[in-house]
């Protein structure tokens, strides 16, 4: 829930196309008007990225946007943008995604029923649960009724705020999703820090703020994920928000792998 007037745009999501080089929607007469908006995804250490999740619930990917190309998406034609990062993303995203849904779905997930299960139990976990095209992942958003877009980006002014929220409604929930700053902290805004809290049981929520500067992104659970503990894997629940903006204007990306029903 954001505080006082906020400039939202939705993407309204076309039918994925897998490159990842897509250009500026106005005219360019520059000599090479063809740029990445992104670093190739394929460039990123994924290992590591796995790690710092199953960490931390979150992992940054510094310089994803160049800056330049960060200010460009600002003004940019956002939807063929979303739309070309997505199935890329989607692919990478897909082995902890499945890792995370099969511990979720353990009895070593819910430390008040089954305090003493190991983290080696096995669920029995559906070989669908996410399937390997993305295509035929958002056709089952469709047909769970989600077609409501969740992706934006947000500009938050002084005074304005977001206020802590996950995005898990629905039957068909990607576990991560990307956030990214398309701003410079301290020369265009002030304030506006990226927060996360996770509410771990019979313990005090634990605060993070994450460290984004211009063209910096990160990935983040989008609500649950399981934890390895001592006695067993446990659930979390992640949650996200966005500091009051002191001064200037920031703004944000986020973009999910999964859309909301219209109610």
């Amino acid at each position: 829930m954001l505080s006082h007037a906020q400039n939202t745009r939705h993407a309204t999501m076309p039918d994925p196309t897998p490159p990842e080089r897509f250009t500026d929607a106005r005219p360019d007469t520059r000599p090479d008007s063809r740029q990445a908006l992104h670093r190739p995804l394929d460039h990123t250490d994924w290992d590591q990225v796995f790690r710092d999740l199953d960490a931390h619930g979150w992992a940054l990917l510094p310089g994803l946007f160049a800056p330049d190309a960060a200010r460009r998406l600002v003004d940019a034609t956002v939807p063929p943008a979303l739309a070309a990062m997505r199935p890329v993303l989607y692919r990478h995203l897909l082995p902890i995604a499945r890792a995370w849904a099969a511990a979720l779905q353990s009895p070593a997930a819910d430390p008040d029923v089954h305090p003493n299960v190991q983290p080696n139990v096995q669920p029995n976990v559906p070989p669908d649960a996410y399937p390997d095209d993305f295509t035929a992942w958002t056709q089952r958003n469709r047909d769970a009724g989600q077609t409501r877009p969740l992706s934006a980006v947000r500009t938050l002014t002084q005074g304005d705020y977001q206020a802590l929220t996950h995005h898990d409604n629905g039957q068909a929930v990607f576990r991560l999703q990307l956030v990214a700053l398309l701003s410079e902290p301290d020369v265009d805004f002030t304030g506006g820090e990226f927060v996360m809290t996770e509410q771990r049981p019979r313990m005090q929520s634990r605060p993070m703020v994450l460290p984004l500067k211009l063209g910096d992104a990160a990935v983040i659970a989008v609500s649950h994920r399981p934890v390895q503990g001592a006695q067993g894997v446990y659930r979390v629940t992640a949650r996200h928000a966005i500091s009051r903006v002191r001064s200037g204007q920031r703004v944000g990306l986020e973009l999910l792998l999964h859309d909301a029903s219209q109610g």
